[in-house]
């Protein structure tokens, strides 16, 4: 079994788990430039074209909770392959449909069979891994994922000026993606989990592990943390294909350019929790984070409700989507690092929360295709549920005999 592997080894690990990582990205990323061209071929709202990316982020959230438990006890590389191949023929059912209520459920498979990428590629770093080499390996891991939303939309955008293309030809795409992976994982991906390390496969068993979870009060705080905090950039993700394009102006290469340089921010993120995490306690960085979030979406509210310039939009966006880097990559290692056999359902709790607030806030900034407020507005309440969660849970209370001790 590896355990902390470094070199080669651990490059080729890092570059695995990543196809497994940038599947959920560019399954929510990649199609965003053809909402407007997506709205036209069906005749829908842009709420109902939302709500495909509503869907989706349904199926991530509940298809992480079934494979994660199913992970800790049928091990973690059966799971990838099943689920990844049905991402594939998901995808084309979302390029075959014929209708906005089609897609809308197709999506959701989409998503469901996606989801095993997200879960599992962190409940393998968490079986090979230990210690301040945990933090390292995630935070590589978070720079090289970081690429897929930098990228997806620039592809997709790419994929649509082709003169052959429409935004069917993005969902055949992903499609011959997974293949590709599928064939990638099952060569080259070993069994990170024993079998004398796994939990029991029964309803009962994952029932005790999600309750003796939700009673760990600091498990609880990272995970609202990045619920919110995270979860509220979904506003951001289903808002600014309409307020770019619709309220200010510009083509789908240039929303694509400005989606994608947020990438380069989660990128920058993830790089100075795994530079400054061995000098600066994790937990400080985080709070540092949130503080941030909460500060650059204050800002970017204020810049909606007097419709600022483009410029007054993109550059608190930018500041935010760093902070959604370092609660992503901090927020998971303090998280699972005490986790250990039940890194499954572990992940997949953490992973879950932000999906479903993700759900529940993108068809909201649809509510008013006139205006960015809706989107600023979401965007800061989160963070603020975000920093209150930082400073509530996770923080834990001295105790009377342990403050007595340290006099």
């Amino acid at each position: 079994m590896l355990h902390n592997p470094t070199g080669k080894a651990r490059l080729g690990l890092a570059l695995l788990l990543s196809l497994l990582g940038i599947l959920a990205p560019l399954n929510i990323d990649m199609y965003l430039p053809s909402f407007p061209g997506i709205a036209a071929d069906f005749g829908a709202s842009a709420s109902l074209v939302q709500l495909s990316l509503t869907t989706c982020l349904i199926g991530l959230a509940v298809g992480q909770l079934i494979v994660g438990p199913l992970s800790d006890s049928k091990g973690r590389k059966k799971p990838i392959l099943i689920a990844v191949f049905l991402f594939a023929l998901s995808s084309i059912l979302c390029a075959l449909a014929t209708s906005i209520t089609m897609l809308i459920v197709a999506r959701f498979l989409q998503g469901f069979t996606a989801s095993a990428g997200i879960v599992l590629s962190r409940a393998v770093v968490r079986d090979v891994f230990s210690g301040r080499e945990l933090t390292k390996f995630y935070s590589l891991l978070m720079v090289i994922n970081s690429v897929a939303p930098m990228a997806a939309p620039i592809a997709g955008g790419a994929i649509l000026a082709l003169p052959f293309a429409n935004w069917q030809t993005i969902f055949y795409f992903l499609g011959f993606l997974g293949i590709l992976i599928v064939i990638t994982v099952a060569a080259k991906l070993p069994e990170t989990l024993p079998v004398d390390k796994r939990i029991p496969s029964s309803i009962g068993e994952s029932v005790r592990s999600m309750g003796s979870l939700l009673k760990d009060r600091s498990y609880i705080g990272y995970t609202l943390i990045v619920g919110f905090v995270h979860g509220g950039s979904f506003a951001y993700v289903a808002g600014t294909p309409f307020v770019y394009q619709g309220i200010y102006g510009v083509s789908p290469q240039v929303f694509s350019v400005l989606f994608g340089i947020n990438g380069l921010a989660i990128i920058l993120g993830s790089y100075l929790i795994g530079k400054f995490g061995g000098i600066i306690p994790e937990k400080r960085l985080l709070q540092i984070a949130v503080i941030t979030a909460g500060v650059s979406t204050f800002v970017l509210l204020i810049a909606t409700i007097v419709e600022g310039p483009l410029a007054a939009i993109v550059i608190p966006i930018f500041i935010y989507m760093i902070t959604i880097g370092m609660t992503l990559t901090s927020s998971f290692t303090l998280a699972l690092r005490e986790q250990g056999h039940r890194a499954g359902s572990a992940s997949a709790v953490i992973g879950m929360l932000p999906m479903l607030i993700g759900a529940a806030v993108s068809p909201l900034v649809g509510i008013d295709e006139t205006t960015a407020v809706p989107m600023g507005a979401i965007l800061f309440i989160t963070s603020l549920i975000g920093l209150l969660a930082f400073y509530g849970l996770s923080e834990k209370k001295v105790q009377p005999k342990q403050a007595e001790a340290r006099s």
